[in-house]
């Protein structure tokens, strides 16, 4: 590998060589008369290597450059991927604790009784969840079934076609990744279903 320093001084002793070819040409003795051309190519010769050895240290340059780079990305997706699996327990159990507090807030509304305290921890969690890169999504009734999106607990009988394979009830709120859209628990609800009878 060839070091930058080398290169620079060599540049300056070539340029020094063609000082003294240019002032020897312009006063030159009868005796280097002959030995000017001689000298001049190979002050080019020199000037060549010079130039060559500039061109492949900016080459590996760059090489080295993006080197770097690439690793750099590697150690940001590394370092994002190790907060992600420092934090899946706590995400979990976030999760688990949101359903119990929005259960809750379903029944005591249910019995007249006032959710609102309980229903601003479950708001809390939902902002501690989106810190994490968590969102909330859920589904809204007549919604159509996506088998990706929504898990059917159970099926509750309808009367009109229209309505098969829609959403009747959400029972719990789904819970997706922002960053890389990977749905962590699908929508929980109940579905429609027609009975299809032969006439």
């Amino acid at each position: 590998m060839t070091d930058p320093e080398e290169v620079v001084v060599q540049a300056e002793e070539v340029v020094v060589q063609a000082e003294e070819v240019v002032s020897a040409e312009e006063a030159p003795a009868p005796a280097e008369i002959d030995a000017g051309p001689a000298l001049a190519a190979e002050l080019a010769g020199r000037l060549d290597k010079v130039e060559a050895q500039l061109a492949e240290f900016h080459r590996r340059s760059a090489h080295r450059e993006s080197i770097i780079d690439r690793l750099h990305e590697e150690n940001q997706r590394l370092h994002g991927g190790i907060g992600r699996i420092i934090l899946e327990p706590v995400v979990t159990d976030l999760i688990r604790l949101y359903d119990q507090l929005d259960r809750e807030v379903r029944r005591l509304a249910a019995d007249g009784q006032d959710p609102r305290l309980l229903r601003s921890f479950a708001e809390d969690i939902v902002q501690i969840l989106d810190r994490c890169g968590i969102e909330v999504f859920s589904a809204e009734p007549g919604d159509l079934f996506d088998r990706d999106r929504h898990r059917p607990l159970a099926g509750v009988p309808c009367d009109e076609e229209s309505q098969h394979n829609t959403v009747a009830e959400v029972v719990a709120f789904g819970f997706l990744e922002r960053e890389t859209g990977r749905i962590r628990r699908p929508v929980q609800a109940r579905v429609h279903q027609y009975s299809f009878t032969v006439r």
